[in-house]
């Protein structure tokens, strides 16, 4: 059997300014609209489809992106230069710095809902503590 996840829906209060946040932090190009859907495509042809639904219900989510190092550095930069507070942990206890789990490097930071997104370049169980 060869299940994959194709994509998920992510609730926005606006779901164009939401997909062009996201796009412009991970060096992607939002996609093309499609019924009530903003689309991003990840390279691992899985797509975020952004929808806008009022304020009041969206529920938090978490997003991890897995991404290389180099890709990991232009992210970063972008977090930086956009001066979004970012964090080396899920729950906002080390602010302003990266972790280095798994031998790699990882960093979260919030979108304009307030999922909280994450950048890592390597799995978790892929490499030194």
């Amino acid at each position: 059997m060869s299940v994959q996840l194709n994509h998920t829906i992510v609730h926005a209060r606006d779901n164009r300014e939401s997909a062009e946040f996201l796009a412009h932090i991970l060096g992607l190009e939002v996609g093309a609209e499609w019924g009530p859907f903003v689309a991003l495509d990840l390279s691992n042809g899985v797509t975020l489809d952004f929808a806008s639904i009022p304020a009041e219900s969206i529920v938090t989510q978490h997003y991890a992106f897995l991404v290389t190092e180099d890709e990991f550095d232009g992210i970063f930069q972008r977090i930086k230069d956009a001066d979004i507070t970012y964090y080396a942990d899920p729950h906002g206890k080390q602010p302003g710095e990266i972790n280095h789990h798994d031998g790699g490097r990882g960093v979260y930071f919030m979108d304009p809902v307030n999922h909280g997104m994450e950048v890592i370049t390597r799995p978790y169980g892929g490499g030194d503590n």
